[in-house]
């Protein structure tokens, strides 16, 4: 199995906390402390994890400290709220964006706020390190930040190690209450995830061996045992731009004069060789002088923690995926300085400041219960601020189903879960003979070995490999335009008053009906590097599929369509999508692989499985929203729909 979704590492923060409704929609408020007259709060700064029982006493005075204190702007509420209406299609200020300058100038903080936080900090015994639109990092040693943010830093146990973190909430002096959205950094409990089931780095090859379907049930398996009661198909070899162009009605649109960006860490050596060569030989169209730009940082920083090289091949996936189905857009790939939520962060606010695009496609996140409140309002403001200039941010939805399997607690992904951005869910994808579209199902994925003798498979359908990720969060509110179009009975799962479910839209993710991606990489003894090619998938290609289709949209609406959810939700029901099912055929469903055993070549074997679809964790695809496509994927009709009549 070959999915992908890189995960981020936040060093700054480690475990989420219950949130009170509508924190994630407007940004953490100060709340104010009758045991701190002078002083306010700043909720969701101490860690859940940070308990009396696992309290190991003080912090050292002078261990050092590094932190972010990120700012609020002028009028945090009212940022909100300007989102919220020029992205819904009923409101009067549908489509009035503002410019980033514009943006900033309206809700960004003010010269005198950064002045002040900066006159606070300082007074403290902190040292400013920056300044950015966004925040003002400092460092210092704890005593400084202890008296700066008016709590005490202790030792906290945390499994096995050790951390530091708040005793209780950190907090400002009241009269910068209003300047301060939240802080970070005063936690050092790393929670690093890389690459589900990473793809491989550059300096080991991967191939995928046959036989193949050149489309789905072009061959079939038929000395290999059946299963659901018939012979199976080979999985496809990978789809490529045509197939999938085909399959979600993209006509003759490409995306012309559409702006894309695409954030990951790091950056490929070999992006500009690979793509070119891939387009070439694919059958998409060449990239045009000037169509692919990157926006890379000075300098990197946690390359061997963050796994560096693994990210080249989401880079790869990404920008070939974009280009393969709006082969006329725009694409700006923007690299983070590392996997951390600081890093990834600032390449998001690089997007936002300088308007690099119109769509933005994510295919990283982590699980929900490792992100804290003051993240999630820093990366909400983002968000927000990119909605208010027309710009709409695609994120995958995850690659474990429900996440029991891998965290051992049913969970959404974030930031995926934000309320702000659009999550792309995933399916497995059958286009058959001549590019036409069969059907899809959820992707979640049972996989069972060739048994010894070959006349049967083990354990039959086997156990859940993969699968794409969804669920009811536990930290954020129900979004407006969820009510009336998500069961009471998703919403509902956590809170009687309801909260945000994922995703809101789904596309091809399935590893087993993936896409053919082209990389360089490297022999495995390391000596030569050259061009390959192979199938890839997990909901870091629905991703940016979503994001070309939603190109392709706005090139047909000839404006950009900015945050998207009001609108995908306004089109729930109608013929634009296709509702996915787990059991569209009303039979069970699989394909057969034959891999590898080593990754290159035969010389270590070859492992033949068989891959059941449409089974994901504890989630399902059925009639009408689900927790695996949201309200489905894109069919013939949803990529016009968006044209101004």
């Amino acid at each position: 199995m070959r999915s992908n979704r890189a995960k981020v590492r936040a060093v700054s923060v480690a475990a989420t906390l219950p949130m009170l409704a509508g924190a994630l929609a407007l940004g953490i408020p100060a709340a104010h402390a009758a045991d701190h007259p002078l002083r306010d709060l700043l909720a969701g700064t101490r860690p859940a994890w940070a308990t009396a029982k696992a309290d190991k006493g003080a912090t050292s005075d002078g261990a050092r400290v590094s932190a972010r204190v990120y700012l609020a702007g002028k009028d945090a509420a009212g940022l909100a709220a300007y989102a919220k209406a020029v992205s819904d299609p009923d409101s009067a200020s549908y489509g009035e964006y503002l410019t980033a300058k514009q943006a900033q100038a309206r809700f960004g903080a003010t010269k005198a706020q950064v002045a002040a936080v900066k006159s606070w900090l300082t007074a403290a015994g902190l040292k400013v390190t920056g300044v950015t639109r966004h925040y003002v990092s400092v460092s210092g040693d704890v005593a400084a930040a202890e008296k700066a943010f008016g709590t005490q830093l202790h030792n906290f146990a945390k499994g096995s190690k050790t951390y530091r973190a708040p005793a209780s909430a950190a907090s400002v002096p009241q009269g910068l209450a209003d300047a301060v959205l939240t802080v970070t950094g005063l936690d050092n409990a790393p929670h690093m995830a890389t690459h589900d089931d990473q793809l491989p780095p550059p300096d080991t090859v991967f191939r995928n061996a046959g036989p193949f379907s050149s489309y789905y049930g072009s061959k079939t398996a038929s000395t290999l045992p059946s299963a659901y009661g018939k012979k199976i198909p080979y999985a496809v070899k990978g789809y490529t731009g045509k197939q999938l162009r085909a399959a979600y009605g993209a006509g003759k649109r490409t995306g012309k004069g559409v702006r894309v960006a695409i954030t990951d860490a790091y950056a490929s050596p070999t992006i500009a060789y690979d793509a070119g060569t891939y387009a070439k030989r694919n059958g998409d169209a060449a990239w045009k002088t000037g169509q692919l730009h990157q926006s890379l940082p000075a300098t990197y920083t946690n390359t061997e923690d963050c796994g560096a090289s693994g990210w080249y091949g989401e880079e790869t996936l990404d920008v070939e995926a974009v280009h393969a189905v709006a082969p006329a857009a725009d694409v700006t790939y923007v690299g983070a300085a590392s996997c951390t939520d600081g890093d990834l962060l600032d390449a998001l606010g690089k997007v936002v400041d300088n308007h690099l695009a119109d769509i933005v496609s994510n295919s990283w996140g982590e699980v929900e219960a490792a992100q804290t409140p003051d993240l999630a309002a820093a990366y909400d403001q983002v968000f927000q601020l990119g909605a208010v200039e027309g710009i709409g941010f695609y994120f995958s939805s995850g690659d474990d189903g429900d996440e029991v399997a891998s965290s051992g607690t049913k969970q959404v992904d974030s930031p995926a879960n934000s309320a702000w951005v659009t999550a792309v869910g995933g399916t497995s994808l059958a286009v058959g003979k001549n590019d036409t579209y069969l059907w899809e199902t959820g992707w979640g994925t049972d996989k069972a070995v060739l048994s010894a003798d070959g006349k049967s498979w083990t354990d039959f359908p086997g156990a859940f490999t993969s699968g794409a990720g969804g669920g009811t969060s536990r930290t954020v509110a129900e979004p407006d335009y969820q009510q009336g179009v998500v069961p009471d009975a998703l919403a509902k799962a956590n809170s009687a008053n309801g909260n945000r479910v994922v995703p809101d839209i789904a596309a091809i993710a399935d590893p087993n009906t993936g896409f053919l991606v082209g990389q360089t990489q490297s022999s495995p003894d390391g000596k030569r590097q050259a061009y390959s090619e192979y199938r890839i998938g997990g909901t870091s290609l629905a991703a940016p599929a979503i994001a070309a289709v939603q190109a392709l949209a706005q090139e047909a609406r000839g404006k950009a369509i900015g945050f998207a959810n009001p609108a995908i939700y306004a089109k729930y029901g109608s013929k634009v999508y296709h509702d996915v099912t787990d059991n569209p055929t009303g039979k069970g469903l699989a394909v057969a692989r034959v891999d590898f055993v080593n990754g290159y070549d035969a010389t270590g074997g070859l492992a033949t499985s068989v891959r059941s679809l449409g089974k994901d964790s504890s989630l399902s695809a059925v009639k009408g929203y689900d927790d695996v496509t949201g309200v489905g994927t894109p069919a013939s009709g949803y990529v016009e729909s968006y044209r101004r009549r």
